[in-house]
């Protein structure tokens, strides 16, 4: 078929795609196709537009790489992310809630103990211990389970922003087993508010829409066992002046943690702080995988 218009392409291309061997593949590329047409004649697109669409794609995949995932970010920052995390971990009452991967996980950190790990070696800021469990539906604990955590500084950044960072030199990341009571515990920095990076064509585009970049202070946490659905999530600091407004949408109330404030004395771990320092204790209900 030819002397196709803006009309009658999408149901072209639909029959050419008919024969497509896997159905799935089919009916989303079909979708998609059918999107695009239709937001192309909604907003009457232009060339221009279109060509500067093109161009703003190709740098965002331009600066992904093995530490930075821009197009992840992208994804983030549109809502997209957790919309997708949200209809595919639909989970009951009690269960912890699924939020955003992010774009600084990166596979490898430090493998520590289930109790006495430090991860914030060298790095300025308030202490913080926490003390973590993972237990399933029926409230009993969930044993080796993988605990992996991450976090960005005090100043906001993750160890991978770092120009000369290296896997050897890890901080403010490791992975944990969880004890025979489900439990595990380590030693950090108190997590800060922090903005996504605005240094590539998210920043663009969130200065060009008039958004903020900021994320409320959080910690990273993912946690595995053979049996269960991978638990992807944040703990969040209560009262942050942004959790009603996430740069990427990822706030949920129930992943919101009390980091509770202490006055200089002995810590969690027998250690004796001149300094006030926080504590957290969290509990992560695990879901049975489907």
């Amino acid at each position: 078929m030819h002397n196709l218009d803006e009309n009658t392409i999408t149901a072209e291309f639909l029959r050419r795609i008919e024969k497509t061997p896997n159905p799935r593949l089919r009916e989303i590329v079909a979708s998609l196709a059918t999107h695009l047409h239709d937001f192309a004649r909604d907003v009457n697109l232009t060339e221009e537009e279109w060509f500067e669409g093109i161009k703003f794609l190709t740098r965002t995949g331009q600066m992904s790489n093995d530490i930075r995932q821009e197009m992840v970010l992208l994804s983030d920052t549109f809502g997209l992310s957790q919309l997708v995390v949200a209809q595919n971990h639909s989970r009951g009452e009690g269960v912890t809630e699924q939020t955003v991967f992010g774009p600084f996980h990166i596979e490898g950190a430090p493998k520590l103990p289930a109790h006495g790990g430090d991860i914030s070696t060298g790095y300025v800021g308030d202490p913080l211990f926490i003390r973590g469990r993972v237990i399933d539906g029926a409230e009993k604990p969930v044993v080796d389970a993988v605990v992996d955590v991450w976090q960005a500084d005090a100043e906001g950044f993750y160890d991978v922003q770092n120009p000369d960072w290296e896997l050897e030199n890890a901080k403010l990341r490791a992975v944990f087993r969880t004890d025979n009571a489900g439990s595990f515990s380590l030693r950090s920095i108190m997590p800060t508010s922090y903005p996504i990076p605005m240094d590539g064509p998210v920043g663009d585009i969130m200065r060009a829409t008039n958004r903020h970049p900021m994320r409320p202070a959080h910690i990273h946490f993912m946690i595995q066992k053979p049996g269960f659905d991978t638990l992807v999530t944040h703990v969040f600091v209560e009262g942050d002046t942004y959790l009603d407004s996430d740069a990427v949408f990822g706030v949920r109330s129930s992943c919101v943690g009390r980091y509770e404030r202490h006055e200089r004395g002995e810590a969690p771990d027998g250690t004796v702080l001149e300094a006030p320092f926080f504590t957290l204790d969290y509990t992560f209900s695990l879901a049975p995988q489907a």
